[in-house]
């Protein structure tokens, strides 16, 4: 069975008016800040799969070790018909319940969502490929502003997986996850992947490998400043930084300028200044305790059936249910 056309409910030109206002606001707030979802340009996207193969790396370790044990019992213990994947990228780790799904039956629809109209239609074609029994839907969208747009009918299971979650302040979160409980209905199921608080020493290299593959990554957003808005950013200008925020317990990504410099974005007639030392931070990502994972889910209106860990208690899966 080939892949559906894909719906898409987020344009090019909106992603353009998106890019826009956030570069305007975060370059011109203080301190300056961008969203992180703008690192996932095509060479974006290839710098963080070769991320999650290095031996720093652990998250994408731990939480395919989490899905491999279990995904036969999520398979039987929620039966779904319909399977949803936010953020989805390459669909890599959710092939592990695809395939428990089809040993099990039952599933008769993916649904993988993302922003990327290429990556959504080579993986949907793959998928389909792979999975000829399968429906495979793929949704163009915002998971922070499409959740209304996802397929209705109840028996539905939404994936959000990856520690993806993090990248959201905790002001963020509560409305993203009510959002999803909106989108859903009793009985409807989430699986959702958190990355675990433990010792910096773990968390920080995570974020600033020895091979400087995260540092690149890092810098690869002021290129697609540079292209996408006529910036004349120089990335090499730019220290790659990450830090470990203890009171929040979150890491931080920044980048770091090396001198004082001036930066010409042209297609918004706009000049940034930039002191020596001074920091733009480019994403942040939370780390969580199993007890606030809990809380979180439970206020939004889920009621945590099952959570698991790796063996090195690193990284969390949890399966939650709508009440």
């Amino acid at each position: 069975m080939s892949a559906e056309p894909l719906e898409i409910y987020l344009q090019e030109e909106q992603l353009g008016r998106q890019l826009r206002q956030d570069v305007r606001v975060g370059l011109t707030a203080r301190p300056k800040c961008l969203p992180p979802k703008w690192f996932y340009d095509a060479r974006g996207s290839e710098l963080f799969e070769e991320i999650t193969r290095l031996p720093e790396y652990y998250p994408t370790r731990a939480e395919r070790a989490i899905l491999a044990e279990h995904a036969d019992e999520i398979a039987t213990r929620t039966g779904v018909k319909t399977l949803i994947e936010l953020g989805s990228g390459s669909s890599d780790k959710t092939r592990l319940l695809l395939d428990a799904f089809s040993r099990h039956g039952g599933l008769g629809t993916f649904v993988p969502l993302d922003v990327s109209i290429s990556a959504l239609r080579q993986s949907t074609a793959e998928i389909a490929a792979d999975y000829p029994g399968l429906r495979v839907r793929g949704v163009v969208g915002d998971f922070t502003r499409h959740l209304d747009r996802l397929p209705a009918g109840g028996g539905r299971l939404v994936a959000f997986l990856g520690g993806t979650i993090g990248n959201l302040a905790p002001d963020e979160r509560a409305p993203f996850l009510a959002g999803m409980r909106a989108a859903l209905e009793a009985g409807d199921w989430l699986l959702i992947g958190t990355d675990l608080v433990k010792d910096p020493a773990v968390i920080v290299p995570a974020y600033d490998d020895a091979a400087g593959v995260t540092a690149e990554f890092n810098r690869n957003v002021l290129r697609v400043l540079n292209r996408e808005l006529g910036a004349d950013f120089d990335p090499d200008a730019f220290a790659h930084v990450a830090l470990w925020d203890a009171e929040r317990e979150w890491i931080e990504m920044r980048l770091r300028s090396r001198r004082a410099q001036r930066v010409r974005v042209r297609d918004l007639g706009l000049e940034v200044d930039f002191a020596e030392g001074e920091e733009l931070r480019t994403e942040i990502s939370a780390k969580f305790r199993p007890e606030g994972i809990q809380a979180e889910l439970d206020r939004a209106g889920f009621a945590t059936r099952a959570r698991w860990t790796d063996a090195d208690s690193l990284f969390a899966v949890s399966l939650a249910q709508v009440r």
